[in-house]
């Protein structure tokens, strides 16, 4: 029992992706642990499991109440960390030490008062001010602030401002002033028009939008560099590096949104994967994604009330009041007192990205288990839904693609691979000189090769293929119906289109062909994308074979009285055409004798 529970966690890690993320042990009660944040996910879990004497007693007796991993995928290293902090904050897990204190990560905070102070804080308070952040890193948050500070010439004293006081006379100008760091807004040196304006270009420039700030820095390097000034010059290019440095916010934390549920939905055949995030306090503190069977042909809007209904049911217990969809669901009178968001720009959107890609991630992750523990219920599910798409009377078990190669119509070849029950069948691979076409005639290429494999099939005896796909579109397809409907053959023919950037985008059928959709994110889609690919390999292989031997023998075989023999000599031991023209004559004589190395040099010297 023990070691199957091990081989299980085996699994469970090699399953893992390479990509940063969260991981969260679970023990056999279904409690989370340990929660930890990695750069490779497969590879920091991995090391969990491998023996070392390293290894602490703490971490030994956690690696043996393991019985289930759970991982979440996020874009960098730095949404790990942060979303490793709020995790464990939540969920306190017993073998976190690190991070259980109060430790928060910092902020820059924009004051809601009379001329605004640009600050620091580990407080994120509901007042009204303008949060950004969180930073990881103390000293990349101390130097936005000193950036901003020597950019923009904000006050920095602790005065209460507000119209009366200034007023009263009672501030005099401190030592920012003198220094030019302060326009001295305490003596009305400078309207509450004139900062606020200051203020929106620091506020641009944590958003992120750096234009502004970047032309006025460009320029003053520029006029300190035309004076000759270039001690300041070199201050301002490294405020534009600091700039260049500066980070963009993340989704894992928000100062703007503060309680709310993200729900997601991916169809897929009979199934659905849903995924739950839930946002508290401005954090991420879960991301769940359920397996939800739905029958064939549900619609969207009903899947995603089944799968918001079974996530409250077994594992949010309450929504938060605002709950973020990708479109409505089909009733939500079931849910009393929620608000249903599609957001459409925002960190909303944002969030419900993040939660698009975990759907993404587990429905790859599950079938890619299902493909290594039970490669043959996969293929099935594969045929089956490849039968379905193309209407076809039967599964598509034994599949053929072609696909032509040529240089402005130099060296024409054809390719045939052939696939057998969702495999590449190697041994069965052709290829094919083009014997009857001149020139770049694709369509005429397809013709010759399309009846020269199947007119020696019919005549074999052997057998058809279920399905025959072209690597182009409806003009292939059409040459192939052709040849078929000429040597009686009743064989269903499919098309693979490419893109601008010659990837796969379309998949058509039938005679006249028609579109037909498969989602691009769907394994069915992989499947066909790695027949195309495979034959274009193929073929251009061969072709690249066909054209450098075309390349060799028209140098060495225009030479008078160099025959096979005396080729295969000097490639044998010179390696390449290149070799053989540089070569001095007395190694040629060596090789080959004088007198014939007299009319390689004589040819070459040309």
């Amino acid at each position: 029992m023990a070691e199957t529970g091990k081989n299980n966690l085996k699994e469970q890690v090699a399953m893992l992706p390479l990509s940063p993320g969260v991981y969260q042990f679970v023990d056999r009660s279904g409690t989370i642990i340990y929660v930890g944040k990695a750069k490779s996910l497969r590879k920091r879990v991995s090391s969990y499991f491998v023996q070392s004497k390293e290894h602490s007693a703490k971490v030994r007796v956690l690696v043996r109440q393991i019985a289930e991993i759970r991982h979440i995928v996020v874009n960098s290293e730095t949404d790990a960390l942060l979303l490793e902090n709020s995790l464990i904050k939540t969920l306190q897990p017993r073998y976190n030490i690190l991070l259980k204190d109060d430790k928060t990560y910092p902020w820059i905070v924009v004051r809601r008062e009379h001329f605004p102070r640009v600050q620091s804080t580990r407080q994120l308070t509901r007042d009204g001010s303008q949060y950004f952040g969180p930073y990881s890193s103390v000293m990349m948050q101390h130097s936005v602030l000193e950036f901003v500070r020597e950019v923009v010439p904000l006050r920095t004293c602790k005065l209460n401002l507000a119209p009366e006081q200034i007023a009263k006379g009672r501030y005099s100008v401190c030592l920012q002033y003198h220094l030019g760091n302060c326009k001295g807004p305490c003596v009305g040196e400078q309207s509450e028009a004139e900062y606020a304006k200051l203020v929106d270009m620091v506020v641009a420039v944590l958003k992120g939008d750096l234009r502004p700030v970047r032309s006025y820095l460009e320029g003053e390097m520029a006029n300190a560099a035309a004076g000759l000034k270039f001690e300041l010059a070199q201050r301002y290019k490294q405020r534009l590096d600091a700039l260049d440095n500066y980070s963009s916010r993340s989704v894992i934390v928000s100062a703007k949104i503060v309680d709310v549920d993200v729900f997601s939905l991916l169809p897929d055949d009979d199934v659905a994967y849903c995924n739950f995030v839930r946002i508290r306090h401005g954090s991420i503190v879960g991301v769940y994604t359920v397996k939800l069977s739905t029958g064939v042909g549900g619609d969207e809007r009903d899947m995603l009330t089944l799968a918001i209904q079974h996530i409250v049911e077994h594992i949010a217990g309450t929504l938060a009041k605002e709950v973020v969809v990708p479109f409505l669901p089909s009733t939500t009178l079931l849910f009393d007192g929620v608000t249903f968001t599609v957001p459409k720009r925002g960190e909303k959107l944002e969030l419900l990205e993040f939660s698009q890609k975990s759907a993404r991630i587990y429905r790859a992750e599950q079938l890619k288990n299902l493909e290594i523990k039970n490669p043959e219920r996969y293929t099935e599910r594969l045929l089956n839904a490849l039968q379905k798409e193309l209407r076809l009377d039967r599964q598509p078990r034994h599949i053929e693609c072609f696909d032509n190669s040529n240089l402005q119509g130099a060296h024409p070849v054809a390719s045939c691979v052939v696939f057998r029950d969702g495999k590449p069948a190697r041994k069965e691979y052709r290829h094919f000189n083009i014997k009857t076409v001149e020139g770049p005639d694709d369509y005429a290429s397809m013709r010759e090769v399309v009846f020269r494999r199947y007119s020696r099939l019919q005549e074999e005896g052997a057998e058809l293929p279920d399905l025959i796909i072209a690597d182009g579109g409806k003009g292939q397809m059409g040459i192939i119906h052709e040849v078929l409907e000429y040597l009686g053959l009743d064989i269903p023919v499919a098309g693979l289109a490419k893109n601008d950037r010659h990837r796969t985008s379309e998949l058509l059928c039938g005679y006249p062909p028609v579109l037909v959709g498969i989602r691009p994110t769907s394994p069915l889609f992989h499947f066909l994308a790695h027949i195309q690919e495979e034959v274009h390999r193929f073929a251009v292989s061969f072709h690249r074979q066909k054209r450098s031997k075309a390349f060799i023998h028209s140098e060495l075989e225009q030479i008078e009285g160099i025959g096979d023999k005396t080729i295969r000599t000097l490639l044998q031991h010179f390696r390449s055409v290149a070799k053989v023209k540089a070569a001095p004559a007395e190694e040629l004589s060596a090789l080959v004798g004088p007198a014939k190395a007299k009319k390689i040099r004589a040819f070459f010297e040309k």
